[in-house]
């Protein structure tokens, strides 16, 4: 979350730069909070003073002989109207609180300023695009044909939005998501992590999906006790590892690996990319994260972000990266770099990988700390996670851009060690 004393002593710039981001800050509503609280708290500590001069005096009466009874009734009354107010301001706080979880993070300055994704900044291309010579075919028609992709099946088993892959598909894409994680590690420095695929509800208030995104999530609710909900990704699991925790700076920076599954309800994608895996409940990720002293965080979004490019230099597909604008970024992030594949049978780059710097945003709402070896006093780490890739997407990408005339695929190079030999499918 943002910190609190921005919206106390710079609450219109925080304003201005939330409305780059289309979110309308009712400026109104916390200055009427903020008086409210200010004057309650005024009132309560003067009312605890007097209280306490009252108590004072009902001990010198005492020692006078005089009868303390109107003194003590007086200080009664002040415990009374005391708790009252302590009440009424954990009330005004518990509001500002709630209020706070539901403002998305700000920008940073070397963002593009813009309304949507049309106004997304391109940075750079690598590789270009295949000319085939013969009619492209969607990675639907590609892997339907031995029926190793199956959505009919997957559908009688879990309805829409499902697949089910088998035989050689079923190996491309553990190939895909082992190959990606043995890269994130010998190479690129990272830690592989075995991770809880439900988590309780703090830890996704630590990432930042709740409370605003909780429609997007897959509840499971249980009877006396905390209810569940499946990972949308990783970076739940991953960045909440270092929730309430004060980290020496030594240790710093932490950088994280793991494949697993996600879920997610896709509440807000009715009727887009329906056909094919693009868009499903359930899909796999190789997620990275980083937990860094503040000063790297924007040195570290560039390297994460070259981690997420490697893997599709590896796999020969071309990609560009954009600098995602105000307007589209997701919620908790200052800046986004976003990596879009080269879908043939589309004609068009897809998404495959956002890599966000989220600075402190994360760290406050799960109070992650490092030890300042300068100061010696508990500072914010600042957080940063990115996918090193969506898997599904990536199948889909090496479907359709290594697919022959006859509707076989070529296996990517870098992959036949994953496959046993097997060089085409088909």
């Amino acid at each position: 979350m943002l910190d609190s004393k921005l919206l106390r002593t710079q609450l219109q710039d925080v304003a201005d730069r939330l409305a780059t981001r289309g979110y309308q800050l009712d400026v109104a509503r916390i200055e009427a909070l903020e008086a409210q609280r200010k004057t309650v708290q005024t009132r309560t500590e003067q009312l605890q003073a007097e209280r306490n001069a009252r108590s004072k005096s009902i001990g010198q009466a005492k020692q006078r002989g005089e009868d303390i009874a109107p003194l003590l009734a007086d200080v009664d009354r002040m415990a009374s109207e005391l708790d009252a107010g302590k009440q009424e301001l954990e009330g005004i706080q518990a509001e500002l609180d709630q209020l706070m979880l539901t403002l998305p993070n700000l920008p940073h300055e070397s963002v593009p300023v813009g309304k949507d994704e049309d106004e997304n900044v391109e940075v750079r291309r690598w590789g270009t695009p295949k000319s085939f010579d013969f009619p492209v075919q969607d990675h639907v028609a590609l892997g339907e044909q031995h029926g190793w992709l199956d959505f009919e099946t997957a559908a009688k088993l879990s309805g829409a939005r499902f697949a089910l892959m088998r035989g050689p598909i079923a190996r491309l894409h553990r190939a895909l998501a082992q190959f990606m994680i043995d890269l994130h590690t010998r190479e690129h420095g990272y830690e592989e992590a075995y991770t809880p695929y439900l988590v309780q509800a703090p830890a996704l208030q630590g990432t930042g999906q709740l409370p605003k995104f909780e429609e997007d999530l897959f509840k499971i609710t249980r009877e006396g006790e905390a209810d569940f909900y499946l990972i949308p990704t990783a970076e739940v699991s991953l960045t909440n590892i270092v929730a309430d925790e004060i980290l020496d700076a030594k240790q710093l920076p932490l950088k994280f690996v793991a494949h697993t599954p996600c879920f997610r309800s896709e509440a807000g994608a009715s009727g887009r990319d329906t056909r094919g895996m693009i868009r499903q409940h359930q899909f796999d990720k190789v997620e990275m994260v980083q937990i860094v002293e503040p000063g790297q965080s924007f040195e570290a979004l560039e390297s994460l972000t070259a981690n997420a490019e490697k893997v599709l230099q590896l796999l020969e597909l071309p990609y560009r990266v954009l600098a995602l604008c105000t307007g589209d970024m997701g919620f908790g992030a200052t800046k986004t770099y976003d990596l879009e594949v080269w879908v043939p049978s589309q004609d068009k780059y897809r998404e495959i990988s956002s890599c966000s710097n989220c600075g402190d945003f994360q760290a406050r709402r799960m109070q992650a700390r490092y030890r300042n070896p300068e100061t010696g006093k508990p500072e914010l780490v600042h957080t940063l996670n990115g996918s090193g890739l969506a898997v599904g997407r990536t199948l889909v990408a090496v479907l359709e851009n290594y697919q022959q005339a006859d509707g076989s695929v070529r296996v990517p190079e870098v992959l036949k060690p994953y496959m046993a030999g097997i060089e085409v499918i088909g």
